[in-house]
């Protein structure tokens, strides 16, 4: 073998390492693009188009395997109300998610290395999952399965999402004590002076600092007091009431799932009841995308110091209008807003950004020594070459589950069994919703120009004679600020089954 005069290993090794971020920026998809040939096509084609466009883009098994893969995968199977193969995709995407908790619990300091991302791109990081798409996960799991009537394991993956919650909030104080320590060690300092032209506001706005958290979301531990209470453990359903309360407060149909549990699961409510209890969840827009900008930072090198540029996500706020109402049987129900997943995306940048901004300085310090070094050694050319790898591999992750929805409405009251029309903010839908039992569980997705429908759930029996026509449980009046109607049935809409006339006496 040859060797190399000892004056050329250093600039070979420098070589060496600028192909090796080169290759790695070659190798990094942009999602936004993905995400955005994905929709294209659903607005063109249908949910069908929308899959195959997202399944050419995983050519390997590793890729076929992938968390956000399977995350997109299994939301698109289930607007196509395919639900054995979404929870199959879901399921693929939950062991990675379980592999992580693991890790987590276990080996935290081994999240917590990202080399690649510090010297490279933040793309380049193994993609986690952010922690609200963690969450979502087992309550689409969950939904998935109440849809077909598999209420134990819906009931499973209920637990297993307060338990991730916990996982999550133990992990991300390590993680963030880490960061500051490393960058510190640097010469960083935490929070957002370094962030110049950033726009602030988009993290900092009511909404986004309202939240208490990037992770928990009021719909999943309303959905598990709702489905401990069809499952009659009300003991069960009241924590999850409480806790979605306490994560969305002043929204009067959380309110009243709590406030009414005791009478709703009464045993001579139960033995009368005539009407159906329907929860409605309706879903709306799209998930918000992360769109990488640049931004500078001052970098000191050996030249002293120097303006590096450095790429970071933003997510703008969401435009789409709000829904406020719908109707069944003539009965008017307010539709509240229980989760915005594009402030919730915000918030999670928000607790992220400390963390991204250090690892952005010690990714800009090594950058800058690699352009000395390469200008030293290479003269004009050499630095010219450094600053174009520089730039070419700083690449903000723009990766988001982006087929979930934009915002989560909720509605509940109780309707006569049978088919009914329903209508949102004055649209009604094409065809009628078939409701029965005692609970009812109605998912409804508004997507593009059309509303999906998925499969209603229903549980439990009403009796087929009642001893006495009996009204549902009257809701505790709301302040006089709001107008909830949301539990409140006009006597009109009440249709209790006729009893069977007594025989004649015989004479």
């Amino acid at each position: 073998m040859t060797a190399f005069p000892s004056r050329f290993r250093p600039r070979l090794l420098w070589v060496l390492a600028l192909s090796a971020a080169l290759t790695g920026c070659a190798t990094m998809q942009s999602h936004d693009k993905v995400a955005g040939d994905m929709q294209t096509a659903g607005r063109t084609g249908g949910i069908p188009a929308a899959l195959a466009s997202l399944e050419s883009t995983a050519k390997t098994e590793d890729e076929k395997t992938a968390l956000l893969f399977n995350m997109e995968r299994g939301e698109l199977l289930r607007m196509d109300r395919r639900y054995p193969d979404s929870t199959n995709a879901f399921l693929l995407a939950d062991n990675k998610v379980k592999e992580w908790e693991e890790t987590a619990k276990t080996n935290p300091s081994k999240l917590m290395g990202t080399v690649g991302a510090a010297l490279i791109s933040e793309r380049l990081k193994v993609y986690e999952g952010q922690d609200y798409e963690k969450v979502w996960l087992t309550t689409r799991l969950a939904l998935n399965r109440v849809a077909v009537g598999d209420f134990e394991n819906a009931r499973v993956d209920i637990k297993r999402t307060h338990e991730r919650e916990a996982v999550i909030a133990e992990f991300r104080a390590k993680e963030t004590l880490a960061a500051e320590e490393e960058a510190k060690s640097k010469g960083a300092t935490a929070g957002g002076k370094e962030l110049n032209g950033y726009p602030v506001e988009t993290l900092n706005d009511p909404e986004v600092l309202a939240l208490k958290n990037g992770y928990q979301n009021a719909l999943s531990h309303y959905l598990a007091g709702f489905l401990y209470e069809m499952l009659n453990e009300p003991g069960l359903a009241a924590p999850g009431y409480r806790k979605a309360i306490e994560l969305k407060p002043e929204t009067a149909v959380l309110e009243e799932g709590l406030r009414g549990l005791d009478t709703r699961t009464g045993f001579t409510w139960k033995r009368r009841q005539r009407m159906t209890d329907v929860l409605f969840v309706v879903e709306a827009g799209d998930a918000p995308a992360r769109k990488p900008k640049a931004f500078t930072l001052p970098v000191p090198t050996g030249r002293g110091m120097v303006t590096a540029s450095i790429s970071y996500p933003v997510i703008e706020p969401s435009t789409d209008p709000l829904l406020t109402n719908l109707s069944a049987a003539g009965t008017d129900f307010k539709l509240e807003k229980v989760v915005d997943v594009n402030v919730m995306a915000r918030r999670a940048l928000k607790d992220e950004m400390p963390g991204m901004v250090l690892r952005g300085f010690t990714r800009a310090v090594a950058k800058g020594v690699l352009q000395n070094e390469l200008q030293k050694r290479g003269g004009l050319i050499g630095g010219l070459i450094g600053a174009a790898a520089s730039v070419a591999t700083e690449q903000a992750d723009d990766r988001l589950w982006r087929m979930l929805p934009g915002r989560v409405y909720v509605a509940r009251g109780y309707l006569p069994p049978g088919e009914h029309t329903i209508t949102i903010n004055g649209r009604a839908l094409p065809v009628p919703i078939k409701i029965d039992g005692q609970y009812a569980l109605v998912p409804l997705r508004l997507y593009e120009n059309s509303v999906l429908t998925g499969d209603v759930a229903m549980l439990g029996q009403l009796p087929t004679v009642a001893a006495a026509v009996i009204e549902p449980p009257a809701a505790a009046p709301a302040p006089a600020a709001r107008n909830n109607r949301s539990l409140s049935v006009p006597r009109s809409a009440v249709k209790p089954t006729v009893a069977a006339p007594a025989p004649a006496a015989k004479k």
